[in-house]
């Protein structure tokens, strides 16, 4: 019998209440069920995992709930690693590759399975089925996924079991599994590494999720430049709730916390309490992205003036930003090294920031001893897929030290963020924070503005807004 909880309604079950549940229920096993349409280019990516560490078991966990506070969770979001090389969202799941004698491995994948209707388990406790809603049982999980899948319930034993051979575990995403195996640390940051080197070039059908993120992304900026009079009446959080109602609507959620920065909070890099009044003659920083059903995410920027038109002072600080990811954009192709785009663009400021008399020229010295990151703070782009911030675990010589190639996705997204209490600059300039991003896909002949929908330059975001604000 399930126990119940502390100060809960309900003290036990009956024989008879047990009894009544386990009966009565319909076979619903989906028997028709066809491959997901990523599971050949999840096959591909395994192959190439496989092929750099022969010989060896590699275990990727999808995760665990987590706690947000007493019993109530986060919503669930697996380990991108593991999405990537199975096209899985379930929890509490791992993909296992099991050397053989050839030196590669053979695929399959640990699952919750189906809570049992012949026990409580189904109906009891805060995460069974009636819960949390239904499960696909083994059998549907192989038909979609293409791999062997087994209980997750033995994976703990199964690979403790098997402790002859050599394992490495990506750490720190389910404990369980991480105490069932003898790893070294070192060895296992490897197999994080080659999963996030292993993502730096999307396939075709990543390109086309990522395509469909920002189109959705461009959608709820433009819902948001239709609400900006209910913002004004109300919040930054009219806004935030505007663009999120888009992304629920064509996709899973956002991809990362959304950036509603109105007035001085567009300074703040990371503002994501969105807690502040929107006014007009103020600028509003907005920074999100619709994160997909298959969790691909877009990262866009755009700096709006809040009445619809820019003072000549925030028109200034835009074009300057403008112009510099104009030239950060232009260095965006295959052969170029990775650094090329933020290099351009933090010239491009520094020589700005020199001319205005903020930092102290010439520009190339101002930009050599990185005097024009107290107002950019940051660098200027990121590869963006499965996370906001992909790859981020890749090897420093494939990533920020590597090579722009086609099928890499990127972001560039300078800025310009003059602090409310900064005396160095001008009253007038105090408070002003302009960024402008956009997604990158490298191609073979230079690069695609995948975010290109949404103006860029003031002339066209004015345009825009007059066309769209309400």
């Amino acid at each position: 019998m399930a126990k119940g909880r502390k100060n809960g309604l309900y003290s036990g079950i009956s024989e008879e209440l047990s009894a009544s549940m386990r009966t009565g229920w319909a076979d619903t096993e989906r028997r028709e069920l066809t491959l997901e349409e990523q599971a050949p280019y999840a096959a591909t990516r395994r192959a190439a995992l496989s092929a750099r560490f022969p010989g060896e078991r590699l275990v990727i966990p999808s995760g665990n709930l987590k706690v947000r506070s007493n019993d109530d969770t986060y919503p669930f979001r697996p380990y991108s690693g593991y999405v990537h090389m199975t096209g899985d969202q379930a929890r509490d799941g791992a993909l296992v590759l099991e050397p053989r004698a050839d030196g590669g491995h053979d695929a399959y994948c640990y699952q919750l399975p189906r809570d049992s209707r012949e026990n409580d388990e189904f109906w009891t406790g805060a995460t069974a089925e009636l819960w949390m809603g239904r499960r696909r049982s083994l059998a549907e999980a192989e038909g979609v996924l293409g791999l062997p899948c087994r209980d997750v319930r033995r994976a703990a034993d199964d690979l403790a079991a098997a402790s002859g051979t050599p394992t490495r575990i990506v750490r720190g995403i389910d404990p369980s599994l991480e105490a069932a195996v003898a790893t070294e640390a070192e060895r296992d940051e490897e197999l994080e590494e080659a999963l996030s080197d292993l993502r730096l070039v999307k396939d075709e059908w990543e390109i086309r999720e990522i395509r469909s993120a920002v189109d959705s992304t461009v959608r709820g900026f433009t819902d948001v430049v239709g609400e900006l009079s209910r913002a004004i009446a109300s919040s930054e959080r009219w806004i935030e709730g505007t663009f999120f109602r888009r992304a629920r609507l064509e996709g899973n959620a956002v991809g990362y916390g959304t950036i509603c920065a109105a007035g001085e909070h567009a300074t703040i890099m990371h503002w994501t309490d969105n807690d502040g009044p929107v006014r007009p003659g103020e600028l509003l920083l907005l920074d999100a992205g619709v994160e997909s059903r298959t969790l691909y995410t877009a990262d866009v920027t755009r700096t709006l003036p809040i009445s619809g038109t820019f003072t000549p002072v925030q028109r200034r600080v835009y074009d300057a930003v403008y112009e510099a990811q104009e030239a950060g954009m232009a260095a965006v192709k295959p052969g170029a090294a990775y650094r090329d785009f933020h290099e351009a663009a933090q010239r491009s400021l520094a020589a700005r920031l020199v001319k205005w008399g903020f930092i102290e020229g010439p520009a190339d010295r101002a930009y050599e001893l990185g005097l024009q990151r107290r107002f950019t703070m940051a660098g200027t782009g990121h590869m963006l897929g499965l996370d906001v911030h992909d790859c981020a675990r890749a090897r420093t010589e494939e990533y920020v030290d590597g090579v722009l190639e086609p099928g890499m996705v990127l972001t560039v997204e300078p800025g310009l963020y003059f602090q409310p209490d900064d005396l160095t600059v001008p009253q007038e300039w105090r408070g002003i924070g302009v960024r402008i991003e956009d997604d990158l896909l490298v191609t073979a002949d230079g690069h695609e503005n995948l975010s290109a929908g949404l103006p860029r330059s003031a002339d066209e975001v004015e345009a825009w807004m007059a066309r769209f604000a309400g």
